[in-house]
């Protein structure tokens, strides 16, 4: 096989005049490009270089060849700058994707650390659904994905690694003239059971959050009242502040909507888990490892907020 490479070496031979200083170039030896030279050779049928104690010169078939080098040495010299200028590039380059609680609470401080650290970073922040958030890691569409979820993880592609967050509590939002919001002390958890007679807002079936309610309420022993079903939390808080129901929200969706309450779930905790997702080789996004440790930073702060009573 004819080898690119062994056009270059002759093209490096010409311009500097001896097999030594080609191979200083190549980081080989003098040994292994004499070797070369002799497979060229061969491979070619026809002498190529003329050695003398004085170097090295290439004869005319050496020299056609050589103009052929010539080529492959500039395209390698292109390709390094250009490589260097992506890497560089890749370097300050940050692509972040998360649901819309996290985006809200979670991101905002990591971002801002962030910033202070590398002033001259490359950030974009997309607006994702949980489920999407592996597939656009994987597809290399994003860097780092904060997803949750309510149930374990699949084991996700060789190439990608899931590194867990926070546990994101499920809390009962209240109206805030409900009898149980009376209860003292306020920070008194409520047991889901105590509610099987309230009208609920909750989250669309079929979803894994409403799965999971569905699931807590029949252990309790009843069947919810279901009086209203939407696919976001701020909705449900929003509904629950009219008095129209209660609702179960995670800790982290926590709006605090005018009209409305809230008492943490004592028995069952429901809760859902967060995570981030990133390539498992992450030297072309050094970024991304910087501030999943910030974002690590920022849960462990939010978690320390939060009293939850199992």
């Amino acid at each position: 096989m004819r080898e690119p490479g062994r056009l270059r070496l002759l093209a490096l031979i010409e311009r500097h005049g001896s097999l030594t200083a080609a191979a200083h170039v190549l980081g080989l030896t003098p040994a292994a490009v004499t070797q070369q030279v002799a497979r060229a050779e061969r491979d070619w049928n026809v002498p190529l270089v003329l050695r003398s104690p004085r170097g090295a010169t290439l004869t005319p078939a050496g020299s056609l060849l050589a103009e052929h080098g010539r080529v492959i040495d500039q395209q390698m010299h292109e390709a390094d700058a250009r490589l260097a200028v992506l890497l560089g590039h890749l370097s300050l380059r940050l692509r972040v994707g998360a649901f819309q609680a996290a985006a809200l609470h979670l991101l905002p401080p990591a971002l801002t650390a962030l910033r202070h650290r590398h002033p001259d970073a490359d950030v974009s922040v997309e607006d994702i659904l949980s489920e999407h958030g592996v597939d656009e890691v994987a597809a290399g569409r994003l860097d780092l994905a904060v997803i949750a979820s309510w149930a374990p993880l699949p084991d996700p592609p060789p190439h990608l690694t899931v590194h867990p967050l926070l546990l994101d509590p499920m809390v009962v939002v209240l109206p805030d003239d409900h009898p149980l919001a009376a209860r003292t002390p306020v920070d008194a958890p409520l047991h889901l059971d105590e509610l099987r007679d309230e009208s609920w807002v909750t989250i669309h079936a079929g979803h894994a959050a409403r799965q999971q309610f569905d699931q807590a309420a029949a252990e309790a022993g009843f069947t919810p009242r279901i009086r209203f079903q939407t696919a976001s939390y701020d909705v449900a808080q929003a509904l629950v502040g009219t008095g129209i129901g209660v609702a179960l929200v995670s800790r982290l969706a926590l709006t605090r909507r005018p009209g409305t309450t809230h008492r943490e779930l004592a028995r069952p905790w429901l809760h859902r888990q967060l995570h981030a997702v990133t390539a498992a080789e992450a030297s072309l996004t050094p970024l991304a490892v910087v501030f999943l440790t910030l974002l690590r930073d920022i849960a462990e702060d939010t978690a320390t907020t939060w009293t939850v009573r199992r």
